[in-house]
């Protein structure tokens, strides 16, 4: 599946790069929710979580739906009023949606009012984990009084922590969405959009970035403008919000990774073979010529050199030039970090 970005008929003026505190607070609740899944900050987690007062823990349980897995829209600029002043009814449909970790199967605009709409929310919800069930119950009973919860929790977390966070976070998004500005300017939306993962695919008749993701959604800025947004605590999730009657949005991590979900796999099937696998633990002790390894593992000299191509092409063998002799070694460094690779593109 994937996000389909088309780009006829999109002049420069669609795109528009900027910075949002709100949406950087959501990946930040996404990260002290679950840091098992973001490593690089699970001290600070801990460290964030340990100290707060009940109230703030017990509001990361209970409002969890609102940033994990699928990022509640009110975070997000675009929305025709603030928080505080939106319209019940669009309040409780974009909230709905966030409790059932979708939308493109349901319909909400009249949950409050509707039955059918109000028993699919409940079912749908009921078969997520129990945070969501409750928060669809709490919609369903008294929206108003979840949105100033909500409200809040959310005016807690600045207080607890987000204040704080902002004061060294907001200088690095400020230079991220300075460069993604001159990059949409010097080199066009295409290259821009395309740099957004190493996973992104150019397509023509008619031009288009295709995004690899778990959903599927088509974008068309000439239709309705897109915005875009970096984070640094959101890595290594590159998200797309294209909920109805809303600017879609991408809030793309600061450094996108360098590996795809594609290179990974391919990596990982690469190191399946027994003869590969046997190459490579001769490689991994010391660099060898072609010759010396075709003699060693009882292969041809073209068959060593096919597989040794495979594993050059998938970034996984050094080469060594001495004289006229080439050798090869394994790249351990690429090796190890097959893991993290891995589990990097799953999320992206």
């Amino acid at each position: 599946m994937s996000v389909v970005i088309v780009l006829e008929g999109a002049a420069r003026d669609r795109f528009t790069v900027t910075v949002s505190p709100l949406a950087e607070l959501a990946a930040s609740l996404h990260v002290l929710t679950g840091h098992a899944h973001h490593t690089e900050h699970a001290d600070w987690a801990a460290r964030i979580t340990t100290a707060a007062p009940a109230a703030f823990r017990a509001g990361l349980g209970r409002f969890a739906p609102l940033w994990t897995p699928l990022r509640w829209r009110g975070f997000y600029p675009g929305l025709p009023t603030p928080l505080a002043e939106l319209a019940v009814d669009r309040f409780a449909e974009l909230t709905a949606y966030t409790c059932v970790s979708g939308y493109r199967a349901f319909r909400f605009g009249r949950v409050l009012h509707d039955g059918a709409q109000a028993r699919a929310l409940r079912q749908a919800a009921s078969a997520l984990p129990d945070p969501h069930s409750a928060l669809a119950a709490d919609l369903l009973h008294d929206p108003q009084a979840l949105r100033a919860d909500v409200l809040g929790f959310l005016d807690l977390c600045r207080r607890v922590y987000f204040d704080e966070l902002w004061t060294h976070t907001a200088p690095v998004l400020a230079r991220a969405a300075h460069q993604m500005r001159r990059r949409f300017t010097d080199e066009g939306a295409e290259a821009a959009l395309l740099s957004l993962s190493p996973s992104s695919i150019r397509l023509d008749s008619p031009a288009r970035v295709v995004l690899d993701k778990v959903h599927h959604a088509v974008v068309s800025p000439a239709r309705t403008p897109l915005l875009l947004i970096p984070t640094h605590y959101g890595a290594p999730h590159l998200l797309v919000k294209d909920e109805p009657g809303l600017p879609p949005v991408v809030h793309f991590p600061v450094d996108a990774p360098r590996i795809g979900v594609t290179l990974a796999r391919s990596r990982m099937l690469a190191l399946t073979d027994p003869r590969r696998v046997r190459l490579c633990r001769l490689i991994a002790r010391q660099a060898m010529t072609t010759a010396d390894l075709a003699d060693r593992l009882s292969m041809t000299r073209p068959q060593v050199a096919r597989h040794l191509r495979t594993l050059r092409d998938l970034g996984l063998v050094q080469v060594e030039r001495h004289g006229r002799y080439v050798h090869y070694g394994l790249d351990l460094t690429a090796v190890e970090r097959i893991g993290q690779d891995v589990a990097t593109a799953l999320q992206y």
